[in-house]
């Protein structure tokens, strides 16, 4: 544990757009889920949008609203120029025939149908290349709905980078374009809508980087890239403009105490653990 002390974690309540302000060291690794003006369809394929998850009681407050007041402002532009900014420079030399790279990358997290969006908006600065991931589940986090039968088991993300492949760590193996979405147990704290499995984030960060090196999350709701990333000994920085989600990132995800008593809590007699305080969190 002697490495944790040495590491930067650090958490702004701030835009990314502000990133100047900040001491950031240039990131191996950029991991994302941007927001995509889901609005008030936020809720819209969610157990929440129903009173307890259950569609026979009803819609629940959170029916027709949306996850956060700053979704709707999200400039995917700006996004990119910060990651273009923000991310190591491309080394001038090759490590040689079948040797990886130390070249940088940033992974997206987005809907099927946001994909061409986000290549086209990367492509304009800079990062020409990409290769597509599936995550596959073992559940979905979609409620039935009397026109939907078919429910979303998946998600999907983009490995998106300059010129060269990125560093890629896997002890020489291949590894498939598809990966499992495990849940995280009741140690992990339930903080945001879209929070990412940390089995999901750890494999990224494992196989895209290097103990010491830097990972940024720029849009960092719940805190859990940074969590993965301080966990696995690499640096990482992120930026939450929204108070209450950063509030309980730096109270519960990224507080290394917090995960004790949330195993003790999940001892009881129910099993659950009441964190549903900023607007309901769903099985992402």
């Amino acid at each position: 544990m002697e490495y944790k002390k040495k590491l930067k974690c650090e958490l702004y309540n701030d835009s990314f757009q502000n990133w100047k302000k900040y001491p950031i060291q240039k990131a191996q690794l950029i991991i994302a889920d941007v927001p995509f003006a889901l609005g008030n369809k936020a809720y819209g394929s969610s157990p929440l949008w129903y009173n307890n998850g259950d569609n026979s009681n009803g819609e629940s407050k959170l029916a027709g609203k949306a996850f956060f007041p700053s979704d709707m402002s999200f400039n995917l532009f700006e996004y990119f120029h910060f990651c273009n900014q923000l991310l190591k420079k491309e080394p001038k030399k090759s490590n040689g025939h079948g040797v990886s790279s130390d070249a940088p990358c940033m992974v997206l997290f987005c809907s099927f149908e946001q994909i061409p969006t986000l290549i086209q908006a990367a492509e304009k600065h800079g990062f020409v290349n990409h290769i597509p991931l599936v995550f596959i589940k073992n559940y979905s986090g979609q409620v039935l709905k009397a026109n939907m039968r078919i429910v979303g088991a998946t998600e999907y993300g983009i490995v998106l980078y300059r010129d060269r492949l990125p560093k890629f760590r896997n002890e020489g193996k291949m590894i498939f374009n598809w990966m499992k979405w495990e849940k995280d147990g009741p140690e992990i704290p339930k903080c945001h809508p879209t929070q990412k499995a940390q089995s999901v984030l750890r494999r990224l960060i494992e196989v895209f980087t290097d103990p010491g090196d830097v990972v940024i999350d720029p849009v960092a709701g719940s805190g859990s890239t940074l969590r993965a990333a301080r966990d696995l000994g690499r640096n990482s920085y992120g930026f939450e403009i929204y108070k209450p989600f950063y509030q309980k990132a730096i109270n519960e995800m990224l507080n290394e105490n917090y995960s004790e008593y949330a195993m003790r809590q999940a001892d009881k007699e129910t099993g659950q653990i009441n964190i549903f305080d900023i607007g309901g969190v769903t099985d992402d």
